[in-house]
């Protein structure tokens, strides 16, 4: 049985899973907003079970191509984009349910759809050849660094709805939605454990990167290190409350666009001609 459905898998062409998989976060993102501006009653499940699907999806896709390819999934740029959605997904699984967050999953589809949407249209690049020599250590630090910046996105999106939060607690008129989204307190605890998980990956990334006995590239290395040096900014003025809460949430979104805008930082993160 079990069998079947692995050929099944290979047998079906693997953009087909990527389709799939955005399908679900369009409907769960569409569902979630529709009740949200209507004022109906907004089911939970539903949007939790299209976006579990839709991770279900990704995870064939990353499963079927992984085997194709006989390495980590992460040789190209669309590859990366699914990898690094799907670790996206992964944490708000995890972290939805723990801060009782569930309705970031109504901000988090959006943003894997956009990563999935990139990965249907970009170009591949040639195919890997199949007898190179898979690096451990480059595997290990590209998993670690995109793994780090699906943190960094669901970050991102719980910042995002803070600044909403409190600009509608400013008005001292707020909207429904205000009273059925994510109280500001736990968006402030999620968006600064969400900083520290991808800090802490991508400590280990941009560490193992040394250790793959490739020719150092400085140029990436100093994107890399401008990156961990602005998250870790942000995280001692938090930790320091030097900052206001809305500046935090504010740079968390603007240090995740630098991370995605950086070509020489999607370079570093997924060299196709290594792995």
């Amino acid at each position: 049985m079990l069998s079947d459905l692995v050929n099944i898998v290979y047998q079906w062409p693997d953009r087909i899973w990527i389709e799939a998989g955005l399908i679900c976060f369009l409907l769960g993102f569409s569902y979630s907003i529709h009740s949200l501006v209507t004022g109906k009653h907004l089911s939970s499940r539903l949007t939790f079970g299209l976006i579990c699907l839709g991770f279900l999806f990704q995870t064939v896709f990353l499963f079927a191509r992984g085997h194709q390819i006989g390495r980590c999934p992460i040789t190209n740029f669309p590859e990366m984009l699914v990898f690094m959605s799907w670790s996206m997904v992964l944490i708000y699984l995890v972290i939805g349910s723990a801060y009782r967050l569930s309705l970031i999953g109504a901000f988090t589809a959006p943003v894997a759809a956009v990563m999935l949407i990139l990965a249907h249209i970009v170009p591949a690049g040639p195919p890997v050849p199949p007898s190179l020599a898979v690096n451990p250590w480059l595997e290990v630090h590209t998993s670690f660094s995109i793994v780090a910046c699906g943190a960094f996105a669901l970050a991102c999106v719980a910042g995002a709805m803070y600044l909403f939060q409190e600009r509608q607690l400013k008005t001292r008129h707020p909207g429904s939605m205000f009273f059925r989204l994510p109280p500001i307190s736990a968006l402030t605890v999620a968006n600064s454990r969400l900083l520290w998980l991808g800090f802490a990956l991508f400590t280990i990334g941009n560490a193992t990167g040394f250790l793959t006995g490739m020719e150092i590239d400085w140029k990436k290395v100093s994107w890399a290190i401008l990156v961990w040096c602005l998250y870790g900014g942000i995280l001692i003025a938090r930790l320091r409350h030097a900052m206001a809460g809305k500046w935090i949430a504010a740079l968390s979104i603007v240090a995740f666009s630098l991370l995605l805008g950086t070509f020489w930082g999607i370079r570093f993160i997924s060299e196709r001609s290594s792995l």
